[in-house]
């Protein structure tokens, strides 16, 4: 595996910078955010997560050690249940607005840019490597428009042996892949090994690493004690066609009037609604394959269907649907 090219040194060169996103599909920058501001929303985050008894007890929330005893991944119950009071947090939301990170994209990409109101908290247990997370891209998830930038903030430092991010350079060149199911993000695994592209590398917190929505990444197993919090913040152009699916809260069913209830900023509660975004339908075609896949494993009593069975249990608008994977999942062997 290469190590990631750093564009820190290109900072005040947009042209420069573009090329290489155009060419490469990411940017790795080191120091891009304040650390005390990422540092700042880790303690509440691991509060939360602390008390849910994903650290240990016995350590600053800042270290960040895994409690194996409490070991749930996403889309389980008890993790939704977790992932809901982090969404509950206004420092966790209010991140994504940093100035630095903002004035950053908006420089970049040369015209006014927001976030997505969907924020994606990943928390990734040690030990636990059929987990981790599988190549994917995000583009059939948040579609819209192409032209999405995926920022991946890591919430501690993250050196290789804590599982960081990798990618594979050039991907997103390509289209969608073709894919199969498998756990982790999405519940998708891209087929193609695209061996000799793949590039990673240490973070600190602070660093962050953008990316095109077609650009395929996957995890690295998470060998260290720690439980490897980071954020996926996704950023668009406002002329940009948007999905609305994305106006959604990560770990549903969580209104945001919910989420706002007891904020002080009046400015980031619905910021998205009083933008002129053009809308556009969300296309189902990728997650119809992938819930055909998973229910025809299930029907054949394969473990490989469970996450995303349980994915469309916690998530899916069907309840024929719903009942369909409930069913499937009850019968499957147990692990």
């Amino acid at each position: 595996m290469r190590e990631f090219t750093d564009s820190s040194p290109l900072a005040g060169d947009m042209p420069a910078l573009r090329a290489r996103l155009a060419e490469d599909g990411y940017l790795f920058l080191r120091g891009l955010m304040p650390r005390d501001a990422v540092a700042a929303v880790q303690r509440e985050v691991g509060a939360v997560v602390r008390e849910a008894g994903w650290l240990r007890a016995d350590a600053p929330v800042e270290e960040a050690l895994a409690d194996q005893a409490g070991f749930c991944v996403d889309p389980e119950p008890r993790y939704l249940d977790v992932l809901r009071r982090i969404n509950r947090l206004e420092s966790y939301h209010a991140l994504k607005h940093h100035p630095a990170l903002l004035g950053f994209l908006e420089k970049l990409l040369g015209g006014e840019v927001f976030p997505h109101p969907r924020v994606l908290m990943r928390n990734i247990f040690p030990a636990r490597e059929t987990y981790t997370t599988k190549a994917h891209q995000d583009f059939p998830n948040v579609q819209g428009t192409t032209e999405v930038y995926t920022a991946w903030i890591p919430m501690i430092d993250v050196p290789m042996e804590a599982g960081p991010l990798q990618v594979a350079v050039g991907s997103h060149r390509s289209g969608v892949y073709d894919f199969h199911i498998g756990a982790g993000a999405g519940g998708i695994e891209i087929a193609d090994p695209l061996e000799g592209r793949w590039a990673s590398g240490p973070f600190a917190v602070g660093d962050v690493l953008l990316f095109h929505s077609m650009l395929v990444h996957k995890g690295v197993p998470n060998r260290s004690e720690r439980l490897r919090m980071s954020m996926d913040v996704r950023f668009q152009r406002v002329d940009e066609p948007f999905n609305l699916d994305n106006a959604n809260s990560d770990g549903q069913p969580l209104s945001w009037e919910e989420i706002h209830a007891g904020w002080r900023s009046e400015e980031l509660k619905y910021y998205w609604r009083r933008l002129p975004l053009a809308a556009r339908e969300f296309d189902r075609t990728w997650f119809d394959r992938r819930d055909a896949l998973a229910f025809e494993l299930g029907e054949a009593s394969d473990p490989r269907a469970r996450s995303v069975l349980q994915r469309i249990v916690a998530r899916d608008a069907d309840e024929a649907k719903r009942a369909r994977a409930q069913a499937l999942l009850d019968a499957l062997p147990v692990d």
